[in-house]
């Protein structure tokens, strides 16, 4: 599904692999977030497919909202309500920033710890 942005120029489509990609590597950039799912790093995520990327991050848009939830595995030096309270914020700043969208929720779901 595409969500659009209205601006004075015209109708921009923006699809849903691309929020993907801006949320994974959002969430990447916190500090004490290991992976994005079990295994895919900040580095991994510029170089691999939707594919990998859309089994870790899941976007449903309703209008112009967008609802995003993401799967991580952190490091375990930082309490984890930390990290995911950092994750919901960046996810949705880089998000809003970079396509004037609404985020109206981000669900951050921990599913791995690496030492």
């Amino acid at each position: 599904m595409e969500d659009y942005v209205r601006e004075k120029i015209g109708k921009v489509q923006v699809a849903d692999e691309v929020f993907c990609a801006i949320a994974g590597l959002a969430a990447t950039e916190v500090k004490g977030v290991s992976t994005l799912g079990k295994e895919l790093t900040h580095d991994m995520i510029t170089r691999s497919g939707i594919k990998e990327l859309s089994k870790c991050v899941k976007i449903d848009t309703d209008g112009d909202q967008i609802a995003v939830r993401i799967a991580i595995s952190v490091t375990g030096d930082i309490p984890i309500p930390k990290v995911s309270t950092e994750v919901t914020e960046h996810v949705r700043n880089a998000i809003e920033a970079m396509t004037g969208m609404t985020v109206s929720g981000v669900e951050v779901n921990i599913i791995g710890v690496h030492a």
